[in-house]
Protein backbone atom coordinates (compact mmCIF):
# COMPACT_ATOMS: atom_id res chain seq x y z
CA UNK A 1 0.00 0.00 0.00
CA UNK A 2 1.46 3.33 -1.05
CA UNK A 3 -0.03 5.28 1.83
CA UNK A 4 0.04 4.39 5.52
CA UNK A 5 -3.66 4.28 6.33
CA UNK A 6 -4.74 5.49 9.74
CA UNK A 7 -7.68 7.35 11.29
CA UNK A 8 -7.56 11.04 10.40
CA UNK A 9 -5.84 10.59 7.04
CA UNK A 10 -7.61 12.64 4.33
CA UNK A 11 -7.79 11.24 0.80
CA UNK A 12 -9.32 13.57 -1.81
CA UNK A 13 -11.47 15.23 0.83
CA UNK A 14 -12.56 12.00 2.55
CA UNK A 15 -11.33 11.56 6.13
CA UNK A 16 -10.67 8.00 7.28
CA UNK A 17 -12.55 7.30 10.50
CA UNK A 18 -12.48 3.58 11.32
CA UNK A 19 -11.03 0.46 9.76
CA UNK A 20 -14.03 -1.81 9.30
CA UNK A 21 -12.58 -4.98 7.79
CA UNK A 22 -9.96 -6.55 5.56
CA UNK A 23 -11.14 -8.98 2.91
CA UNK A 24 -9.34 -11.12 0.43
CA UNK A 25 -9.01 -8.31 -2.08
CA UNK A 26 -9.84 -5.01 -0.32
CA UNK A 27 -9.87 -2.92 2.85
CA UNK A 28 -13.02 -1.20 4.07
CA UNK A 29 -12.88 2.09 6.01
CA UNK A 30 -15.68 4.30 7.23
CA UNK A 31 -15.06 7.83 5.94
CA UNK A 32 -16.58 11.28 6.17
CA UNK A 33 -16.29 14.53 4.27
CA UNK A 34 -17.07 18.07 5.39
CA UNK A 35 -20.69 19.21 5.31
CA UNK A 36 -21.93 15.74 4.30
CA UNK A 37 -23.84 13.86 7.01
CA UNK A 38 -24.22 10.73 4.85
CA UNK A 39 -22.55 7.59 6.31
CA UNK A 40 -19.92 6.55 3.77
CA UNK A 41 -17.55 3.66 3.26
CA UNK A 42 -14.30 3.61 1.28
CA UNK A 43 -13.17 0.41 -0.43
CA UNK A 44 -9.42 0.25 -1.11
CA UNK A 45 -8.13 -2.69 -3.16
CA UNK A 46 -5.15 -4.69 -1.95
CA UNK A 47 -2.92 -4.26 -4.97
CA UNK A 48 0.63 -4.58 -3.69
CA UNK A 49 0.42 -7.49 -1.26
CA UNK A 50 1.10 -10.09 -3.98
CA UNK A 51 1.72 -10.54 -7.66
CA UNK A 52 -1.87 -11.64 -8.20
CA UNK A 53 -3.43 -9.42 -10.90
CA UNK A 54 -7.00 -10.38 -10.04
CA UNK A 55 -7.57 -7.70 -7.35
CA UNK A 56 -6.73 -4.89 -9.74
CA UNK A 57 -8.95 -6.32 -12.50
CA UNK A 58 -11.82 -6.77 -10.03
CA UNK A 59 -11.32 -3.20 -8.83
CA UNK A 60 -11.41 -1.87 -12.40
CA UNK A 61 -14.56 -3.90 -13.06
CA UNK A 62 -16.31 -2.52 -9.99
CA UNK A 63 -15.11 1.00 -10.76
CA UNK A 64 -16.72 0.76 -14.22
CA UNK A 65 -20.01 -0.78 -13.11
CA UNK A 66 -20.93 0.97 -9.86
CA UNK A 67 -21.42 4.51 -11.24
CA UNK A 68 -24.05 3.10 -13.61
CA UNK A 69 -26.16 1.46 -10.91
CA UNK A 70 -29.15 3.15 -9.32
CA UNK A 71 -32.00 2.25 -7.00
CA UNK A 72 -32.54 0.89 -3.50
CA UNK A 73 -30.97 -2.51 -4.23
CA UNK A 74 -27.42 -1.21 -4.75
CA UNK A 75 -25.13 1.02 -2.68
CA UNK A 76 -25.19 4.62 -3.91
CA UNK A 77 -21.93 5.42 -5.70
CA UNK A 78 -20.15 8.57 -4.45
CA UNK A 79 -16.61 8.76 -5.85
CA UNK A 80 -13.66 6.81 -7.22
CA UNK A 81 -9.90 7.33 -7.22
CA UNK A 82 -7.44 6.37 -10.00
CA UNK A 83 -4.81 3.66 -9.65
CA UNK A 84 -2.17 6.34 -9.14
CA UNK A 85 -1.72 7.52 -6.47
CA UNK A 86 -4.54 5.81 -4.50
CA UNK A 87 -7.29 3.62 -5.97
CA UNK A 88 -10.54 3.63 -4.02
CA UNK A 89 -14.31 3.53 -4.27
CA UNK A 90 -16.57 5.54 -1.97
CA UNK A 91 -20.20 4.55 -1.59
CA UNK A 92 -23.01 4.86 0.90
CA UNK A 93 -22.59 2.79 4.03
CA UNK A 94 -25.53 0.42 4.51
CA UNK A 95 -26.34 0.14 8.24
CA UNK A 96 -26.13 -3.30 9.78
CA UNK A 97 -24.44 -6.53 8.75
CA UNK A 98 -24.62 -8.71 5.68
CA UNK A 99 -26.56 -11.98 5.67
CA UNK A 100 -23.28 -13.67 6.55
CA UNK A 101 -24.12 -12.72 10.13
CA UNK A 102 -27.09 -15.11 9.99
CA UNK A 103 -25.03 -18.18 9.11
CA UNK A 104 -24.51 -19.11 12.76
CA UNK A 105 -28.30 -19.41 13.05
CA UNK A 106 -28.89 -21.84 10.18
CA UNK A 107 -31.09 -23.65 9.58
CA UNK A 108 -33.52 -20.75 9.72
CA UNK A 109 -37.28 -21.24 10.01
CA UNK A 110 -38.34 -21.81 6.41
CA UNK A 111 -40.78 -18.84 6.29
CA UNK A 112 -37.89 -16.55 7.21
CA UNK A 113 -35.67 -18.10 4.53
CA UNK A 114 -38.45 -17.59 1.99
CA UNK A 115 -38.86 -13.92 2.95
CA UNK A 116 -35.12 -13.35 2.52
CA UNK A 117 -35.12 -15.20 -0.81
CA UNK A 118 -37.98 -13.11 -2.17
CA UNK A 119 -36.17 -9.89 -1.29
CA UNK A 120 -32.96 -11.06 -2.96
CA UNK A 121 -34.89 -12.18 -6.05
CA UNK A 122 -36.43 -8.72 -6.34
CA UNK A 123 -33.00 -7.12 -6.02
CA UNK A 124 -31.62 -9.42 -8.71
CA UNK A 125 -34.43 -8.57 -11.10
CA UNK A 126 -33.72 -4.88 -10.63
CA UNK A 127 -30.01 -5.49 -11.23
CA UNK A 128 -30.66 -7.56 -14.37
CA UNK A 129 -32.89 -4.79 -15.73
CA UNK A 130 -29.79 -2.57 -15.47
CA UNK A 131 -27.93 -5.07 -17.72
CA UNK A 132 -25.72 -6.42 -14.92
CA UNK A 133 -25.18 -10.01 -13.77
CA UNK A 134 -23.69 -10.18 -10.29
CA UNK A 135 -22.03 -13.62 -10.54
CA UNK A 136 -21.07 -13.74 -6.85
CA UNK A 137 -24.36 -13.92 -4.96
CA UNK A 138 -23.77 -15.27 -1.44
CA UNK A 139 -24.78 -14.24 2.10
CA UNK A 140 -21.77 -11.93 2.61
CA UNK A 141 -22.75 -9.94 -0.51
CA UNK A 142 -26.34 -9.27 0.57
CA UNK A 143 -27.45 -6.66 3.09
CA UNK A 144 -30.95 -5.66 4.16
CA UNK A 145 -31.83 -1.98 4.42
CA UNK A 146 -33.70 -0.67 7.43
CA UNK A 147 -36.60 -0.13 5.01
CA UNK A 148 -36.57 -3.84 4.10
CA UNK A 149 -34.98 -3.96 0.63
CA UNK A 150 -32.12 -6.33 -0.11
CA UNK A 151 -28.91 -4.57 -1.21
CA UNK A 152 -26.40 -6.39 -3.41
CA UNK A 153 -22.78 -5.42 -2.78
CA UNK A 154 -19.34 -6.24 -4.23
CA UNK A 155 -19.30 -6.11 -8.05
CA UNK A 156 -15.73 -7.28 -8.61
CA UNK A 157 -16.84 -10.46 -10.41
CA UNK A 158 -19.88 -8.87 -12.09
CA UNK A 159 -20.50 -8.42 -15.79
CA UNK A 160 -22.16 -5.41 -17.42
CA UNK A 161 -23.51 -6.27 -20.82
CA UNK A 162 -22.46 -2.95 -22.36
CA UNK A 163 -18.98 -2.77 -20.83
CA UNK A 164 -15.80 -4.78 -21.44
CA UNK A 165 -15.70 -8.03 -19.46
CA UNK A 166 -12.13 -7.67 -18.19
CA UNK A 167 -12.12 -10.95 -16.29
CA UNK A 168 -13.15 -12.92 -19.38
CA UNK A 169 -10.69 -11.02 -21.57
CA UNK A 170 -7.66 -11.45 -19.32
CA UNK A 171 -8.13 -14.86 -17.69
CA UNK A 172 -9.12 -18.39 -18.70
CA UNK A 173 -10.60 -19.67 -15.49
CA UNK A 174 -13.97 -19.62 -13.71
CA UNK A 175 -14.65 -16.81 -11.23
CA UNK A 176 -17.01 -16.85 -8.27
CA UNK A 177 -17.34 -18.39 -4.82
CA UNK A 178 -17.23 -22.14 -5.41
CA UNK A 179 -20.16 -23.28 -3.19
CA UNK A 180 -22.45 -20.85 -5.06
CA UNK A 181 -21.15 -21.04 -8.64
CA UNK A 182 -23.58 -22.12 -11.35
CA UNK A 183 -22.56 -24.95 -13.69
CA UNK A 184 -22.20 -22.57 -16.62
CA UNK A 185 -19.81 -20.42 -14.59
CA UNK A 186 -17.67 -23.51 -14.08
CA UNK A 187 -17.55 -23.65 -17.90
CA UNK A 188 -16.50 -19.95 -17.94
CA UNK A 189 -19.84 -18.73 -19.29
CA UNK A 190 -20.42 -15.32 -17.67
CA UNK A 191 -23.30 -14.16 -19.85
CA UNK A 192 -26.42 -15.77 -18.35
CA UNK A 193 -28.46 -13.90 -15.70
CA UNK A 194 -29.88 -17.25 -14.57
CA UNK A 195 -26.49 -17.95 -12.98
CA UNK A 196 -27.56 -15.58 -10.20
CA UNK A 197 -30.74 -17.61 -9.69
CA UNK A 198 -28.66 -20.76 -9.19
CA UNK A 199 -26.63 -18.96 -6.49
CA UNK A 200 -29.84 -17.80 -4.80
CA UNK A 201 -31.03 -21.41 -4.88
CA UNK A 202 -27.83 -22.43 -3.04
CA UNK A 203 -28.52 -19.72 -0.43
CA UNK A 204 -32.11 -20.88 0.07
CA UNK A 205 -30.98 -24.50 0.39
CA UNK A 206 -28.36 -23.49 2.98
CA UNK A 207 -30.77 -21.35 5.00
CA UNK A 208 -33.42 -24.09 5.05
CA UNK A 209 -31.22 -27.16 5.69
CA UNK A 210 -28.08 -25.77 7.35
CA UNK A 211 -25.93 -27.45 4.70
CA UNK A 212 -24.63 -26.31 1.32
CA UNK A 213 -26.01 -28.42 -1.54
CA UNK A 214 -22.57 -29.00 -3.09
CA UNK A 215 -20.38 -28.62 0.00
CA UNK A 216 -17.26 -26.50 -0.32
CA UNK A 217 -15.48 -27.98 -3.34
CA UNK A 218 -11.92 -27.21 -4.36
CA UNK A 219 -10.20 -27.27 -7.71
CA UNK A 220 -11.68 -29.71 -10.20
CA UNK A 221 -14.30 -30.84 -7.68
CA UNK A 222 -16.55 -27.96 -8.73
CA UNK A 223 -17.25 -29.75 -12.03
CA UNK A 224 -19.25 -32.35 -10.09
CA UNK A 225 -22.26 -30.02 -10.14
CA UNK A 226 -22.45 -30.64 -13.89
CA UNK A 227 -23.77 -34.12 -13.15
CA UNK A 228 -24.35 -34.62 -9.39
CA UNK A 229 -27.68 -33.39 -8.00
CA UNK A 230 -27.94 -32.35 -4.32
CA UNK A 231 -29.71 -34.26 -1.58
CA UNK A 232 -33.33 -33.02 -1.68
CA UNK A 233 -33.90 -30.38 1.03
CA UNK A 234 -36.80 -32.29 2.61
CA UNK A 235 -34.47 -35.22 3.32
CA UNK A 236 -32.38 -32.93 5.54
CA UNK A 237 -35.18 -30.65 6.76
CA UNK A 238 -38.50 -32.59 6.92
CA UNK A 239 -40.33 -29.39 7.80
CA UNK A 240 -39.52 -27.89 4.41
CA UNK A 241 -42.82 -27.76 2.48
CA UNK A 242 -42.96 -29.53 -0.90
CA UNK A 243 -43.59 -26.25 -2.76
CA UNK A 244 -40.37 -24.76 -1.37
CA UNK A 245 -38.35 -27.82 -2.37
CA UNK A 246 -39.87 -27.44 -5.85
CA UNK A 247 -38.63 -23.85 -6.02
CA UNK A 248 -35.15 -24.59 -4.64
CA UNK A 249 -34.48 -27.59 -6.86
CA UNK A 250 -35.72 -25.70 -9.90
CA UNK A 251 -33.17 -22.97 -9.14
CA UNK A 252 -30.45 -25.65 -8.87
CA UNK A 253 -31.06 -27.32 -12.22
CA UNK A 254 -27.85 -27.91 -14.20
CA UNK A 255 -29.33 -26.55 -17.44
CA UNK A 256 -30.27 -22.86 -17.16
CA UNK A 257 -33.24 -23.56 -19.45
CA UNK A 258 -34.75 -25.70 -16.67
CA UNK A 259 -34.50 -22.94 -14.04
CA UNK A 260 -36.73 -19.92 -13.64
CA UNK A 261 -36.42 -17.71 -16.69
CA UNK A 262 -36.12 -14.52 -14.63
CA UNK A 263 -35.65 -13.41 -11.03
CA UNK A 264 -39.08 -11.75 -11.20
CA UNK A 265 -40.70 -15.12 -11.90
CA UNK A 266 -38.82 -16.63 -8.95
CA UNK A 267 -39.94 -13.80 -6.64
CA UNK A 268 -43.54 -14.31 -7.76
CA UNK A 269 -43.45 -17.98 -6.72
CA UNK A 270 -41.71 -17.29 -3.40
CA UNK A 271 -44.37 -14.73 -2.49
CA UNK A 272 -47.30 -16.83 -3.74
CA UNK A 273 -46.62 -20.42 -2.60
CA UNK A 274 -50.19 -21.50 -3.25
CA UNK A 275 -49.61 -20.86 -6.95
CA UNK A 276 -46.46 -23.01 -7.26
CA UNK A 277 -47.09 -25.96 -9.57
CA UNK A 278 -45.65 -29.11 -8.01
CA UNK A 279 -43.70 -31.59 -10.15
CA UNK A 280 -41.73 -34.68 -9.20
CA UNK A 281 -39.10 -32.32 -7.74
CA UNK A 282 -41.42 -31.56 -4.83
CA UNK A 283 -41.66 -35.20 -3.71
CA UNK A 284 -38.01 -36.26 -4.04
CA UNK A 285 -36.35 -37.66 -0.94
CA UNK A 286 -33.33 -39.23 -2.64
CA UNK A 287 -30.74 -38.16 -5.17
CA UNK A 288 -31.08 -39.28 -8.77
CA UNK A 289 -30.22 -42.87 -9.62
CA UNK A 290 -26.69 -43.93 -10.52
CA UNK A 291 -27.69 -44.50 -14.15
CA UNK A 292 -29.15 -41.02 -14.53
CA UNK A 293 -26.11 -39.49 -12.86
CA UNK A 294 -23.78 -41.51 -15.12
CA UNK A 295 -25.57 -40.20 -18.20
CA UNK A 296 -25.12 -36.62 -16.98
CA UNK A 297 -21.45 -37.38 -16.30
CA UNK A 298 -20.95 -38.57 -19.87
CA UNK A 299 -22.62 -35.41 -21.14
CA UNK A 300 -20.52 -33.24 -18.80
CA UNK A 301 -17.29 -34.67 -20.19
CA UNK A 302 -18.01 -32.88 -23.45
CA UNK A 303 -19.66 -29.83 -21.91
CA UNK A 304 -18.43 -26.40 -22.87
CA UNK A 305 -19.71 -22.86 -22.62
CA UNK A 306 -22.70 -22.23 -24.85
CA UNK A 307 -23.65 -19.01 -26.53
CA UNK A 308 -26.21 -17.48 -24.20
CA UNK A 309 -28.75 -14.71 -24.84
CA UNK A 310 -27.96 -11.20 -23.78
CA UNK A 311 -29.56 -10.03 -20.55
CA UNK A 312 -32.19 -7.82 -22.15
CA UNK A 313 -33.02 -10.59 -24.60
CA UNK A 314 -33.50 -13.15 -21.83
CA UNK A 315 -35.76 -10.81 -19.85
CA UNK A 316 -37.80 -9.84 -22.92
CA UNK A 317 -38.37 -13.50 -23.80
CA UNK A 318 -39.69 -14.23 -20.33
CA UNK A 319 -42.09 -11.42 -19.35
CA UNK A 320 -44.67 -11.67 -16.59
CA UNK A 321 -48.04 -11.07 -18.24
CA UNK A 322 -51.06 -10.20 -16.11
CA UNK A 323 -54.32 -11.31 -17.71
CA UNK A 324 -57.11 -9.35 -16.01
CA UNK A 325 -60.10 -11.61 -16.63
CA UNK A 326 -63.66 -10.33 -16.23
CA UNK A 327 -65.88 -13.25 -15.15
CA UNK A 328 -69.10 -11.35 -14.50
CA UNK A 329 -72.29 -12.48 -16.29
CA UNK A 330 -72.53 -11.13 -19.83
CA UNK A 331 -68.74 -10.85 -20.28
CA UNK A 332 -68.28 -14.22 -21.99
CA UNK A 333 -67.42 -12.75 -25.40
CA UNK A 334 -64.89 -10.38 -23.84
CA UNK A 335 -63.30 -13.21 -21.85
CA UNK A 336 -62.93 -15.19 -25.09
CA UNK A 337 -61.35 -12.21 -26.87
CA UNK A 338 -58.94 -11.83 -23.96
CA UNK A 339 -58.11 -15.55 -24.18
CA UNK A 340 -57.25 -15.22 -27.87
CA UNK A 341 -55.00 -12.23 -27.18
CA UNK A 342 -53.11 -14.02 -24.40
CA UNK A 343 -52.65 -17.05 -26.65
CA UNK A 344 -51.27 -14.75 -29.35
CA UNK A 345 -48.80 -13.28 -26.86
CA UNK A 346 -47.70 -16.79 -25.83
CA UNK A 347 -46.99 -17.66 -29.45
CA UNK A 348 -44.51 -14.77 -29.55
CA UNK A 349 -43.16 -14.74 -25.98
CA UNK A 350 -42.08 -18.36 -25.62
CA UNK A 351 -41.07 -18.23 -21.92
CA UNK A 352 -43.76 -15.86 -20.63
CA UNK A 353 -45.28 -16.36 -17.17
CA UNK A 354 -49.05 -15.73 -17.16
CA UNK A 355 -50.74 -14.46 -14.00
CA UNK A 356 -54.50 -14.84 -14.43
CA UNK A 357 -56.21 -12.37 -12.10
CA UNK A 358 -59.83 -11.62 -11.30
CA UNK A 359 -61.01 -8.95 -8.88
CA UNK A 360 -63.97 -9.64 -6.62
CA UNK A 361 -65.22 -6.15 -5.90
CA UNK A 362 -66.03 -5.37 -2.28
CA UNK A 363 -67.77 -2.38 -0.74
CA UNK A 364 -65.89 0.43 0.97
CA UNK A 365 -68.53 0.92 3.65
CA UNK A 366 -71.17 -1.84 3.55
CA UNK A 367 -70.83 -5.36 4.88
CA UNK A 368 -69.81 -7.57 1.97
CA UNK A 369 -71.70 -10.73 1.12
CA UNK A 370 -69.08 -13.17 -0.13
CA UNK A 371 -71.35 -16.21 -0.43
CA UNK A 372 -74.14 -17.05 -2.86
CA UNK A 373 -77.69 -18.02 -1.88
CA UNK A 374 -76.58 -21.62 -1.28
CA UNK A 375 -73.74 -20.57 1.01
CA UNK A 376 -70.95 -21.25 -1.48
CA UNK A 377 -67.88 -19.02 -1.40
CA UNK A 378 -67.85 -16.50 -4.23
CA UNK A 379 -64.06 -16.38 -4.00
CA UNK A 380 -63.79 -20.13 -4.60
CA UNK A 381 -66.32 -19.96 -7.44
CA UNK A 382 -64.33 -17.21 -9.15
CA UNK A 383 -61.10 -19.18 -8.72
CA UNK A 384 -62.68 -22.26 -10.31
CA UNK A 385 -63.96 -20.14 -13.21
CA UNK A 386 -60.56 -18.51 -13.61
CA UNK A 387 -58.78 -21.86 -13.77
CA UNK A 388 -61.30 -23.07 -16.34
CA UNK A 389 -60.61 -19.93 -18.43
CA UNK A 390 -56.86 -20.58 -18.40
CA UNK A 391 -56.91 -24.37 -18.71
CA UNK A 392 -56.81 -24.35 -22.53
CA UNK A 393 -53.92 -21.91 -22.84
CA UNK A 394 -50.89 -23.51 -24.45
CA UNK A 395 -48.44 -23.05 -21.58
CA UNK A 396 -46.69 -25.39 -19.11
CA UNK A 397 -48.52 -25.57 -15.79
CA UNK A 398 -45.55 -24.19 -13.84
CA UNK A 399 -45.76 -20.93 -15.82
CA UNK A 400 -49.40 -20.04 -15.15
CA UNK A 401 -51.03 -19.00 -11.88
CA UNK A 402 -54.47 -17.88 -10.74
CA UNK A 403 -55.40 -15.20 -8.20
CA UNK A 404 -58.71 -13.75 -7.07
CA UNK A 405 -58.24 -10.37 -5.40
CA UNK A 406 -60.84 -8.84 -3.11
CA UNK A 407 -60.84 -5.04 -3.27
CA UNK A 408 -63.23 -2.08 -3.48
CA UNK A 409 -61.16 -0.58 -6.32
CA UNK A 410 -60.54 -3.20 -9.05
CA UNK A 411 -58.26 -0.98 -11.11
CA UNK A 412 -56.17 -0.04 -8.08
CA UNK A 413 -55.88 -3.71 -7.08
CA UNK A 414 -54.66 -4.68 -10.56
CA UNK A 415 -52.12 -1.84 -10.64
CA UNK A 416 -50.84 -2.73 -7.15
CA UNK A 417 -50.50 -6.39 -8.15
CA UNK A 418 -48.58 -5.40 -11.28
CA UNK A 419 -46.27 -3.07 -9.40
CA UNK A 420 -45.55 -5.49 -6.56
CA UNK A 421 -44.88 -8.47 -8.84
CA UNK A 422 -42.78 -6.75 -11.52
CA UNK A 423 -45.40 -7.39 -14.20
CA UNK A 424 -44.17 -6.49 -17.70
CA UNK A 425 -47.47 -6.45 -19.58
CA UNK A 426 -51.14 -6.20 -18.59
CA UNK A 427 -53.86 -7.53 -20.88
CA UNK A 428 -57.32 -6.31 -19.91
CA UNK A 429 -60.73 -6.30 -21.52
CA UNK A 430 -62.91 -3.22 -22.03
CA UNK A 431 -66.63 -3.23 -22.63
CA UNK A 432 -68.49 -0.99 -25.03
CA UNK A 433 -68.72 2.64 -24.01
CA UNK A 434 -71.78 4.07 -22.29
CA UNK A 435 -72.81 7.38 -20.78
CA UNK A 436 -72.42 5.99 -17.25
CA UNK A 437 -68.98 4.55 -18.00
CA UNK A 438 -67.86 7.83 -19.55
CA UNK A 439 -69.00 9.66 -16.43
CA UNK A 440 -67.56 7.29 -13.83
CA UNK A 441 -64.52 6.14 -15.78
CA UNK A 442 -63.68 2.53 -16.62
CA UNK A 443 -61.39 0.02 -14.95
CA UNK A 444 -59.37 -0.40 -18.15
CA UNK A 445 -58.81 3.33 -18.62
CA UNK A 446 -57.66 3.71 -15.01
CA UNK A 447 -55.28 0.77 -15.42
CA UNK A 448 -53.88 2.31 -18.62
CA UNK A 449 -53.33 5.62 -16.81
CA UNK A 450 -51.68 4.18 -13.68
CA UNK A 451 -49.97 0.93 -14.69
CA UNK A 452 -46.17 0.69 -14.29
CA UNK A 453 -45.90 -1.34 -17.51
CA UNK A 454 -47.34 -1.79 -21.01
CA UNK A 455 -51.09 -2.37 -21.24
CA UNK A 456 -53.07 -3.99 -24.04
CA UNK A 457 -56.79 -3.25 -24.02
CA UNK A 458 -58.94 -5.91 -25.69
CA UNK A 459 -62.43 -5.39 -27.11
CA UNK A 460 -64.82 -7.81 -28.74
CA UNK A 461 -65.46 -7.40 -32.48
CA UNK A 462 -69.00 -6.24 -31.66
CA UNK A 463 -67.70 -3.53 -29.31
CA UNK A 464 -65.13 -2.40 -31.86
CA UNK A 465 -67.86 -1.98 -34.48
CA UNK A 466 -70.07 -0.13 -32.01
CA UNK A 467 -67.26 2.28 -31.20
CA UNK A 468 -66.46 3.11 -34.82
CA UNK A 469 -69.65 5.02 -35.65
Amino acid sequence: MRWRLSPGLVIDGFELKEHLSTGGMALLWSVARPDDPTPLVMKIPLLLDSDDPIPIVCFETEQMIMPRLVGPHVPRFVAAGPLDPMPYLVMERIPGESLKGRLDEVPLPWPEAVAIGAKVARALHDLHLQKVIHLDIKPSNVMIRETGEAVLIDYGFARHEQLPDLLAEEFREPFGTTPYMAPEQVLQDRADPRSDLFALGVMLYFFVTGERPFGTPRGGQIRRRLWRDPVPPRRLAPGCPPWLQEVILRCLEVDPQDRYATAAQLALDLENPGQVTLTERAERLERDSGLKTFRRWLKARKAKALETPNIAGQLSRAPIVLAAVDLSPGSEDLAEALHLMVQRILSIEGEARIACVNVLKTSRIAVDILEDAEGNSLHVQRLVQLKHWGSSLDIPKERISYSVLEAPDPAGALVDYARHNNVDHIVIGARASSALRRYLGSVSSQVVAEAPCSVTVVRTPKDRRAGSG
